[in-house]
């Protein structure tokens, strides 16, 4: 029976192989593949560098896309605040519906690209 791995606080698990490795490697030394940039949350979906949760927002989208909550979370605040404006036309219900799936579809590496910069304060 194969011993349960554990990895240390400057290491994270290969997203292809599970080997622990660097927190920081950008490849993996066993078995050679490209890591993505950012780390994973408890179901294995992607946390960018600036906190946010690709699992997080999809699910925001679906939920509450109507009120915008997926637009505020990412820091789209001016879309935010048309999702707020339109609700009573259930459009935005929709729309959020859709970007929903799209957040939860779309790859790491394009989620991290598209919504994982750290902006100054």
């Amino acid at each position: 029976m194969e011993a349960a791995r554990t990895r240390g606080p400057d290491e994270k698990f290969c997203t292809q192989c599970g080997e622990a490795i660097a927190a920081q490697a950008v490849v993996c030394p066993k078995c050679g593949v490209r890591q993505v940039a950012g780390n994973a949350d408890s179901f294995g979906f992607v946390v960018a560098p600036n906190g946010k949760s690709k699992l997080a927002a999809g699910l925001f989208g679906i939920l509450l896309g109507s009120f915008g909550v997926h637009k505020f979370y990412l820091g789209e605040i001016g879309w935010g605040v048309v999702y707020v404006l339109f609700c009573w036309t259930f459009i935005p219900a929709i729309a959020g519906m859709i970007e929903g799936i799209l957040y939860l579809t779309m790859s790491d590496a394009e989620f991290v690209a598209r919504y994982g910069q750290v902006r100054p304060a």
